[in-house]
């Protein structure tokens, strides 16, 4: 299978965490690459490392929740260097068990409303170009709504079914779509987490995997399969003995 390789690459949530890890995946000579965080000090700390690899680096503090800021901010970056690849990263977790809970409409809105805000703009343009790869990171949470974290895996299965359901339109243009689904990654999301995470995996590690498997144009990249596969059956089975199972897992804070 003949790999692309991509040299202009936007990044969403790239100050920590996945997206950091990808930006300096990629960072290299000839490379450019679009970063977007929401903490100035992490961003520019990503920003410097990338350009000392050799990138050529445009990055912002843009709120994924702001349509009009995001169209310019990519509008920005493909004008800077047609854009090949977007990774529509930015996520948060949390609680939200109560459904008036703010947390809960805090993370549907950044979670599914941010890569809305990322994707809608980024298809267009590439739509324009007649080629690209889009990239959305759900999780391998995203395959069912999970009653120890509510409103972080709905907000995930919500990205995945949208995501499978605009990939063939996409596909008529030329643009590619990748769903992500990483388990347990080192980050500041599951840094909080007080439970024991299985095959709790490097950022870096999670990275190369990423970036491995978008050069080869894979729908679906789920990672680890240690894992993956375990979720998948769990998710299949019949309502009351998914809930029976899922009241004895941990509870997400």
């Amino acid at each position: 299978m003949a790999q692309v390789k991509f040299t202009s690459i936007l990044i969403t949530g790239a100050s920590s965490g996945i997206g950091k890890a990808l930006a300096l995946e990629y960072a290299a000579p000839g490379v450019h690459l679009a970063l977007t965080g929401r903490n100035a000090e992490r961003l520019a700390e990503v920003a410097d490392a990338a350009s000392a690899k050799g990138a050529h680096v445009l990055s912002e503090i843009v709120d994924v929740m702001d349509r009009v800021q995001m169209q310019a901010f990519i509008e920005k970056a493909d004008a800077a260097a047609p854009l090949g690849l977007v990774i529509a990263n930015a996520g948060i977790s949390g609680g939200g068990t109560i459904p008036d809970d703010e947390a809960t409409r805090d993370i549907f809105a950044i979670n599914l409303a941010g890569v809305i805000d990322t994707v809608l703009p980024a298809a267009n343009i590439m739509r324009a170009h007649g080629q690209g790869r889009i990239a959305i990171v759900s999780s391998v949470a995203g395959y069912r709504g999970l009653p120890s974290a509510p409103a972080y895996s709905a907000s995930k299965v919500a990205v995945k079914a949208w995501g499978d359901a605009i990939r063939p339109s996409l596909g008529e243009d030329g643009v590619g779509l990748t769903m992500i689904h990483p388990g347990f990654v080192e980050s500041r999301i599951t840094e909080t987490n007080d439970f024991k995470m299985p095959f709790l995996m490097a950022a870096d590690k999670a990275a190369a995997i990423i970036a491995k498997g978008l050069a080869k144009g894979k729908r679906e990249i789920a990672f680890p399969k240690r894992m993956v596969w375990p979720v998948r059956l769990l998710c299949m089975l019949p309502g009351p003995l998914f809930d029976a199972i899922m009241a004895r897992a941990p509870k997400k804070k």
